[in-house]
């Protein structure tokens, strides 16, 4: 690594402006392949910008003090330290910067400890483009939301802690174009497989069109309801399959699918 005194990569990346309304993130990983593909990665969402690059614990709280980023994009097995650990440390040295893990770590003890250390999110790998945007942009969304608010009531405090725009206890509701029925009809079909399931297979299963089902599917995994892994053929790009993961609460007007 090369850049800051720390041992990171302090560079902005080129054509991003300096604006305060942008994100800054320092990204976490051992590998300098894969630190490299994350930078990429979050370097294609709007608002985020990438400060620096760190692949030991101790280069990334050196890093944190020097570059006081918003978010750390934070591997846990790291050479020096388990990822977790860096956490403590930089809540002792005062840094309230928020802590995304990124991991191939998928003990349960290891996701709970997560949560206790107030991460807020937990992307496995392998993933796609498409999984860590979807959660940074959601991230963008909470912390803004965060910033503006003016704490008036126990709803305030509630949307605050719930990260969402409405009051923790209201409805959840399915995103524009999906309809309760088919969600229930593609949680069930994904419920009682066997296996893993592509989008393709699930479609044949639930009777819908393969882009509804991975529309659903989708969904599903935003919500950490679905787990995805991907399979990788002899060429072109890997299939992504799904797992059910977790309780899917799908509420919304029937009647408002698209039709795919």
């Amino acid at each position: 690594m090369n850049g800051a005194p720390g041992g990171a990569d302090s560079t902005a990346t080129a054509g991003q402006t300096d604006g305060s309304d942008s994100i800054d993130v320092l990204v976490v990983d051992d590998d300098f392949m894969v630190a490299r593909v994350h930078r990429a990665f979050v370097d294609r969402v709007e608002q985020f910008r990438v400060v620096g690059v760190a692949s030991t614990g101790e280069q990334a709280a050196r890093a944190v003090d020097e570059l006081h980023p918003d978010l750390v994009l934070l591997d846990l097995y790291l050479p020096d330290v388990f990822g977790l650990d860096v956490i403590p440390r930089l809540r002792t040295a005062g840094h309230d910067c928020d802590v995304m893990v990124i991991s191939a770590a998928r003990e349960t003890d290891t996701v709970r400890g997560a949560v206790r250390h107030g991460v807020v999110d937990y992307l496995l790998k392998p993933f796609e483009f498409a999984d860590l945007r979807a959660r940074l942009e959601r991230y963008a969304v909470r912390r803004g939301r965060g910033l503006a608010t003016v704490v008036q009531g126990q709803a305030d405090v509630d949307r605050v802690l719930a990260g969402a725009a409405v009051p923790a206890s209201g409805p959840a509701t399915l995103p524009k174009g999906l309809s309760v029925e088919t969600a229930a009809l593609v949680e069930r079909t994904l419920r009682t497989a066997q296996d893993t399931l592509s989008a393709a297979e699930c479609a044949t299963l639930a009777g819908i069109s393969r882009v509804s089902a991975r529309r659903y599917l989708e969904h599903f995994h935003s919500l950490g309801s679905a787990e995805v892994t991907l399979r990788y053929g002899a060429a072109g790009r890997p299939e992504r399959r799904y797992r059910f993961h977790g309780h899917v609460r799908a509420h919304g007007r029937p009647g408002d699918e698209a039709r795919a």
